[in-house]
């Protein structure tokens, strides 16, 4: 037989269970809302993450058109500065060169202009001209140690070194004659036709105003075998060894075999510059065969 419950319990199972049912019915509902909030949380979250990351992306974007630009803006100062230096360079490439010519300029303009003329009957030299600068020879160099000859000052130390170098390889060059002024020419020229006659004097000897001799910058060759009377100096080793070295010293034969002006004289030799003579040597050419305006240019170097 089935207990019966007591009427005072019975009074509170239906209180009991109704609130059992709305604590269901609260926590259900509150469940959801928090779900809700949640969701909306999430939502506004993913929002907000999206709206961050698109601004980060356009931060990125913004700072990659920034580096772009910067990149542009390096690369053109870049260039403008290289501009800049080429035009710097440029410039100063142009005032070297023009230096350079004002140089060149002046030192042209402070060498005698009648060192390269061609005379030989060619161009003239009046009685007034001497060189401005005249050095005695040392008499060791002389074939008449007695004898006084001059020399032009800035082609000595060449001369003296050709001399030397001659000495040094065993061969023995000596000074028979060098700087003669016009009148020294003049007394020359009249005693050769004395002796000679004018027609045989014209063949080895120059009218005064037309001699080499005048510049003070050409001599006359011999050994001290031969001596004063020059013939026979083609024949010896010192004139081979003139052929073959002279130009190292700015000299040059002004008369060679089958020349237009005199008969052969391997013992005249003028200075003319190292680069003149050089380009004389090695093209196989003499100081006549080559146009006076060729020979023009080398005169601002013809002591360098």
């Amino acid at each position: 037989m089935k207990e019966q419950l007591s009427a005072p319990a019975s009074r509170y199972i239906i209180p009991v269970l109704a609130l059992l049912v709305v604590l269901s019915v609260s926590f259900s509902l509150a469940s959801y809302f928090q779900a809700e909030t949640l969701s909306q949380d999430l939502t506004e979250t993913k929002r907000q993450l999206a709206s961050t990351t698109e601004e980060t992306r356009m931060r990125f974007q913004n700072l990659d058109s920034n580096f772009a630009q910067v990149n542009d803006r390096s690369f053109n100062l870049s260039s403008a500065l290289q501009l800049e230096q080429d035009k710097s360079g440029s410039f100063a490439k142009k005032i070297d060169e023009i230096s350079s010519t004002v140089g060149a300029l002046d030192k042209l303009s402070k060498t005698d202009k009648e060192l390269l003329q061609k005379y030989s009957k060619v161009y003239f030299l009046n009685e007034n001209y001497v060189p401005l600068n005249l050095v005695k020879i040392p008499a060791q160099y002389l074939t008449k140690k007695d004898a006084t000859f001059d020399f032009h000052a800035n082609a000595w130390p060449f001369l003296k070194q050709l001399l030397d170098s001659a000495a040094g390889a065993n061969l023995p060059i000596l000074i028979v004659s060098a700087f003669r002024s016009f009148g020294t020419q003049a007394t020359l020229k009249a005693s050769y036709r004395l002796n000679y006659g004018s027609g045989t004097a014209n063949q080895f000897s120059a009218e005064q105003g037309y001699s080499e001799h005048q510049l003070g910058t050409t001599i006359d060759l011999t050994t001290p075998a031969i001596g004063d009377t020059l013939a026979g100096f083609d024949k010896t080793s010192a004139y081979e060894w003139l052929n073959n070295n002279a130009h190292k010293y700015g000299f040059v034969l002004s008369y060679p075999k089958n020349n237009t002006f005199y008969q052969f004289e391997p013992w005249h030799w003028r200075f003319v510059g190292v680069e003149l003579a050089t380009k004389l040597h090695y093209d196989n050419k003499y100081f006549y065969d080559f146009d006076q305006r060729v020979i023009d240019a080398y005169l601002v170097k013809i002591f360098d």
